[in-house]
């Protein structure tokens, strides 16, 4: 089964939430899903062996969140990464995040569109094997 049809998470990772992520509502601000998303990515990255330093690497172009319930300090939240639609030099990633004190109900959810450039100059280039191999085809 590829990973766009399963339901098991490509990538899951743990992160606490800080008391700076917290805005004068109390709860967590909305900006912050974004770096949530993005150390999930980083992460995500660091375990499959994406090099940082490389002729081509990985980029957002698109992204959103939808909030499902608020989140507040102290918790520690579960994200869950999930990857689908891969195309010449594009892919999808969803994300699901989860808190500690309420592990089965989302929080949020999210989406971003990830395209693997060239360092050299940022135009679109093939998805690496290692990559595509991630999908399961």
């Amino acid at each position: 089964m590829s990973h766009d049809e399963s339901t098991q998470p490509f990538f899951s990772c743990d992160i606490p939430v800080r008391w700076g992520d917290m805005d004068a509502y109390g709860h967590v601000n909305n900006t912050l899903y974004f770096r949530y998303f993005e150390e999930a990515r980083f992460l995500w990255m660091l375990d499959k062996g994406v090099p940082l330093k490389a002729d081509t690497h990985p980029v957002v172009v698109t992204i959103g969140c939808t909030f499902l319930r608020p989140i507040f300090h102290p918790e520690i939240l579960r994200i869950d990464v999930f990857i689908s639609e891969p195309g010449r030099s594009s892919f999808m990633v969803k994300y699901k995040v989860y808190t500690a004190s309420q592990p089965e109900a989302p929080a949020a959810e999210g989406y971003s569109k990830v395209v693997w450039v060239s360092s050299a100059d940022g135009k679109s280039v093939p998805l690496p094997d290692a990559v595509r191999a991630w999908f399961g085809r």
